[in-house]
């Protein structure tokens, strides 16, 4: 037996990256993600693995950001006792991120089960706690940049900065096979070339067999947005909902994301380019992470300036619930940056409840949005939305500020590939919708890396044979699917359908002239549905 890869992650989407390596000795998986978006994605992560997690004698994991380690709590749960090998402000990350995942499951599984009981429905549980996450966290060890390390037998694993936040990494994986050793590497996330905080990614050199990369951003060619035009774009928008007199709401990622926002804004006040306002960070998480980077500071290229910026007196730490209630009822001009960044979980949704109705008020996203989600809603124009059973009208002002994002974009990843050569064997394309992977592998095989044959677009939970310097086989037999939730991604699930045509009924109702106009439609409803 030879070495077997499976695919029971990111694939055909941006979530949820898990890789099951099985060699003669062992199974070993890189990452553990969570699945995120629409709902039917994250079903996902109630069905069962498409493996044993006692049989999983590893994990070596790329980075904190749920979509990749968000599932390592309900593994260890499940039976898993082997080590997670991982930088340690992975690991600090992580001891703030997964704990605040358990309690998001357990608060939104609460709210589930009591609108559950008023529907006559069964009860459901959360996938772990933050008792579970907490006790996942001693399973985790501490691994250098740079530095071998043998995590299970016949293994060697490198881990190399990838540029992408705070302890990232591409992982080098060098399997010890009869003849010669096999080389393959692991992208996780690549950062871009201008982010003002990370360095740029590094990796090995001198070819390797096979290279697993994202491609969340593969199918663009982003203008080089330096931090200084981000920084202006941004002040732009500031003053836009400053000269309105309403909430300016930004959308962001817990971490990385929120503490970059964080730094330039008070950047931009101490410049006097903004008006001086209160930064209200509200997201619990946001706040524990900003801990970290501040220990973390001098791994960041402006570590000192991060240092000073999350001390600002201008920065409101909002921990508790009622805070939070309490400024989506603030009146005049103010900034909130909330969770989470795609607008689908977290305390965003209450002030977008509050202020997506009210023209004076701007949404800034900042960061990827996924197809079904509310933020790509909002992104693509929506004039109404449902949010938690509610409809809204959206009258804010929703822009997109371009350069905050955290992965390189299709040329970009192109020549990180590039940098690979040769490249023996495959070129996975993970982690991307299907357009952006399509994009990457024009690139690919434009660029002459490798032909078309060589380069693979996995399915979920389908299983490739890896050899030395060989093109991957797909191994049919072994690849028992699951429900195929990732087939459909780039398209509305069923749940984004019922939404809009809920609302298509409500605009529909709201046209009709009379009350003889609307029971008629009505009664055109009821006959459609037999």
């Amino acid at each position: 037996m030879g070495i077997s890869l499976k695919v029971c992650g990111a694939a055909r989407t941006v979530t949820g990256l898990c890789l099951l390596f099985e060699t003669p000795d062992a199974r070993f998986l890189v990452d553990c993600g969570m699945f995120q978006g629409p709902k039917t994605l994250k079903a996902l992560n109630y069905e069962p693995f498409p493996f044993d997690p006692r049989d999983i004698d590893a994990v070596l994991l790329t980075h904190a950001h749920i979509d990749h380690s968000g599932l390592i709590p309900r593994l260890v749960k499940q039976g898993f006792r082997g080590a997670v090998h991982a930088t340690q402000p992975t690991i600090e990350l992580c001891s703030c991120m997964l704990p605040d995942a358990g309690h998001i499951q357990e608060f939104e599984v609460k709210a589930l089960n009591r609108r559950n009981r008023r529907r006559g429905q069964d009860p459901v549980r959360p996938i772990y706690t933050a008792a579970d996450a907490e006790h996942a966290l001693t399973a985790f060890q501490a691994v250098a940049y740079d530095e071998w390390v043998s995590p299970i037998r016949g293994l060697r694993a490198r881990w190399w900065n990838a540029g992408h936040m705070l302890g990232s990494a591409s992982i080098e994986l060098e399997f010890a096979l009869p003849g010669r050793a096999m080389r393959v590497l692991v992208s996780g996330d690549v950062g871009p070339k201008a982010t003002g905080l990370q360095p740029m990614s590094t990796g090995p050199v001198g070819g390797v067999d096979h290279v697993i990369v994202e491609s969340t951003y593969g199918d663009e060619d982003r203008p080089l947005v330096t931090p200084e035009a981000r920084r202006a774009a941004l002040a732009e928008v500031v003053r836009l909902a400053a000269s309105q007199g309403g909430a300016l709401l930004i959308p962001t990622f817990a971490v990385e994301r929120a503490q970059e926002v964080v730094l330039d804004l008070v950047r931009l006040m101490q410049a006097n380019e903004i008006p001086a306002a209160d930064i209200h960070l509200d997201s619990p998480l946001a706040i524990r992470a900003s801990r970290v980077f501040e220990r973390n500071a001098a791994a960041l290229d402006d570590g000192q300036a991060m240092r000073e910026a999350l001390a600002s007196p201008r920065l409101r730490y909002e921990l508790d619930g009622e805070a939070s209630r309490r400024i989506a009822r603030l009146e005049g001009f103010h900034i909130v940056l909330a969770g989470s960044g795609m607008c689908e979980a977290g305390r965003i949704r209450q002030h977008l409840k509050a202020r997506l109705w009210d023209a004076r008020a701007v949404v800034a996203l900042v960061g990827f949005q996924a197809m079904g989600t509310l933020g790509r809603l909002l992104q693509d124009g929506a004039s109404r939305v449902r949010i938690q059973g509610e409809t809204f009208q959206v009258a804010a002002r929703i822009t997109r500020i371009e350069g905050y994002s955290a992965h390189a974009d299709g040329p970009e990843l192109g020549r990180w590939i590039e940098a690979r050569r040769p490249v023996g064997g495959g070129v996975f394309l993970v982690h991307g919708e299907p357009d952006a992977i399509e994009g990457l592998a024009k690139r690919v095989v434009g660029r002459g890396i490798a032909p078309d044959a060589a380069v693979i677009r996995p399915k979920l939970d389908e299983v490739f044979r890896l050899e030395p310097g060989v093109v991957p086989m797909r191994d049919a037999a072994a690849s028992l699917r699951r429900r195929d939730a990732t087939d459909t991604v780039g398209e509305p699930d069923w749940h984004n359908r019922r939404a809009a045509l809920l609302l298509s009924i409500e605009e529909a109702l709201d046209r009709a002239t009379d009350d003889q106009s609307r029971a008629a439609l009505i009664d055109r409803l009821r006959r459609a549905m037999g």
